[in-house]
């Protein structure tokens, strides 16, 4: 996820794009770079690092004279993040410049063709190739519009492009597909952005272009046209909200938008490695010849992290029948594991940069197993180190409490489980197919529960006052209560704890009292009786409880939240969500700091 942002008028362009990429860095924060028509041609700077490098490169823009402009904060996902890959790009001649958010799917196969037309490239990028198609048209047509309609045919994915041609010097040129772009407009001067925040300071009044539209902003006035070349007409929209609050998309929180965004990043990661039904995990490098190799499976990770590594246990195992163990990265170099180099070995990290899990990935290399990363930043060290990296797709996550990077991650792991498995012939082709189409039958089954939050927020209020909440489950539901039971106590400041069910008789039921909660995950069709049992011997003994099942028989006393049916291996994803919720109402109604709770960090970097 990146930011972008154009601007003509009749002002200094650099200051004000500066001005408002520093509203959008929470979108990247990589590198970052400007491109300014001064009248005679386009200048670029671009910078690495964050957004200040590049304000201090250009004296705040007071260096880049001009009215025209495009700029762009950078979350890297083709090429490393340094300045050769940083936005904008350009084609050969710096006569077309563009800025870009999102992912050209299908980079690859458009590079090949240009290549065979002659053009030579500079960066490691997917931009690089959407500006030069955009060129390749251009040359052809000679009309921006005809250019952008074919880029929009040609170029599969995700994006939010926006344009300057050097011979064009009162306009900007922008197209969208799936990823956010509004435009803003006073009498006289126009804006893009990814998001409000980026322009509220200089306009209210907005645009919202729809998928496969092109725009063209001049000074105060702006167009819409179809990829026919017809232009359409579009109402203005006025903005309400608040600055703070646009920033955050209309949500209050960081956190709630991040819950919310969980569909998306689900279906945007199953996108990036499934291909035409078929798992497609070549560019992360595996053959199926190693995949044929392994004797079993190392997995180290941190917090909600390592909750995610223990739900891809008891999928791994039973799905691929290979032996798998979860290892705390904090833990697992204090005591000289005993390793195999036929065993893969995975470290899981959101940032990349977590010190724990850096430091087992490197026990593990030297140890000479083979190694793999599920990581969300690219570039990062975990992901240079390790042999192979998987990133997922949940983008630039604000609040520290995690909930979109988590599920990004369950979803590489099944991803990865069920390629093994089907590699190794553990799963018939019809059963295969079944199980990816259950895959992306997750989403909307998340975004039911996203639709029933209201019910999980009075729930939240009866019980917001309580100090001590349990959280039970057997083997997945076990590992759904682990991150169920973390997120609470991250946010609400509540004590807060997850056992396996079974374990509850070995001496944890003797802290149940009267009003304590306990809330049992039940998502699993083999152990749900058992854990119904042991949720009962609480009952017993006092307890208030809570049962989220996807099971509409089943009958069970107290506060039942039912949630879609869903593929067994698969309920983690789903199972989570009204925890993530109940987590974040309590919170907010015990009046802390959502995003920024006490004590903790977003990225741990040191042990």
């Amino acid at each position: 996820m990146c930011g972008i942002v154009g601007y003509i008028g009749n002002k200094q362009a650099a200051p004000i794009i500066l001005d408002s990429l520093s509203k959008l860095e929470y979108r990247g924060y990589d590198s970052a770079g400007i491109a300014i028509y001064d009248g005679k041609e386009i200048n670029i700077v671009k910078s690495a690092g964050k957004l200040s490098c590049l304000a201090e490169k250009t004296n705040g823009g007071k260096n880049m004279p001009g009215i025209c402009g495009i700029g762009h904060t950078r979350w890297a996902t083709h090429g490393e993040p340094n300045e050769n890959n940083a936005h904008p790009h350009c084609n050969d001649d710096k006569t077309i410049v563009a800025v870009h958010n999102g992912i050209i799917e299908n980079y690859i196969e458009q590079k090949e063709k240009l290549t065979r037309h002659g053009y030579k490239f500079y960066s490691d990028t997917d931009t690089e190739v959407a500006t030069k198609l955009v060129d390749y048209y251009y040359k052809k047509y000679g009309d921006p519009l005809k250019a952008l309609a074919n880029f929009v045919l040609k170029a599969r994915g995700s994006y939010a492009l926006a344009v300057i041609f050097a011979d064009r010097l009162d306009e900007i040129y922008a197209v969208r597909k799936d990823n956010p772009m509004i435009i803003g407009v006073t009498e006289n001067e126009s804006m893009l952005a990814s998001d409000v925040p980026a322009i509220l300071k200089y306009t209210r009044d907005v645009y919202y272009i729809d998928n496969a539209e092109i725009a063209c902003l001049k000074k105060g006035e702006v167009k819409f046209f179809n990829i026919d070349g017809d232009e359409i007409s579009k109402n203005i929209s006025k903005i309400t909200w608040d600055a703070e609050t646009a920033e955050k998309g209309g949500y209050r929180h960081f956190m709630l938008k991040e819950i919310h965004e969980q569909p998306k990043v689900i279906t945007d990661t199953l996108n990036s490695f499934v291909n035409n039904g078929k798992i497609d995990l070549s560019q992360v490098g595996f053959s199926d010849r190693e995949i044929k190799k392994y004797t079993g499976i190392v997995i180290a990770a941190c917090g909600s992290a390592y909750h995610a590594a223990v739900v891809m246990q008891y999928v791994f195992e039973q799905l691929a029948e290979i032996p798998v163990r979860v290892e705390l990265a904090s833990e697992f170099r204090y005591r000289n594991p005993v390793l195999s180099c036929s065993e893969l070995f995975i470290v899981i990290s959101q940032s990349g940069e977590t010190a724990d899990s850096l430091a087992a990935l490197r026990l593990a290399k030297n140890m000479k197993l083979p190694t793999l990363a599920i990581v969300n930043v690219v570039g990062s060290t975990i992901a240079r180190e390790a042999d192979k990296v998987l990133y997922t797709k949940a983008g630039p996550e604000i609040s520290v409490a995690t909930t979109k990077a988590y599920t990004a991650q369950l979803i590489a792991g099944y991803l990865i489980a069920l390629h093994f498995a089907a590699v190794r012939k553990k799963v018939s082709d019809e059963r295969y197919s079944s199980l990816v189409a259950d895959l992306y039958g997750i989403p909307d089954k998340v975004q039911e529960v996203l639709a029933k939050k209201k019910s999980i927020q009075r729930f939240a209020a009866s019980v917001s006052n309580k100090n001590d909440v349990f959280f039970i489950g057997r083997g997945i539901d076990y590992a759904v209560s682990l991150e169920g039971s973390l997120k609470l106590k991250e946010v609400s400041y509540i004590h807060s704890e997850a056992y396996a069910a079974g374990e509850l008789k070995h001496g944890t039921i003797s802290l149940v009292e009267n009003g304590t909660l306990v809330i049992a995950v039940v998502s699993q069709p083999g152990t749900a009786a058992k854990t119904i049992s042991n949720l009962e011997e609480t009952k017993t003994r006092g307890a208030n409880t809570v049962v989220v099942t996807c099971d509409p028989k089943l009958s069970v006393e107290g506060y039942k939240y039912l949630i879609p049916a869903c593929e067994p291996y698969f309920a983690a994803s789903v199972a989570v969500i009204p925890l993530q919720l109940l987590a974040y109402y309590m919170s907010v109604l015990r009046g802390n700091d959502v995003d920024k709770p006490r004590n903790l960090a977003k990225s741990v970097t040191v042990e």
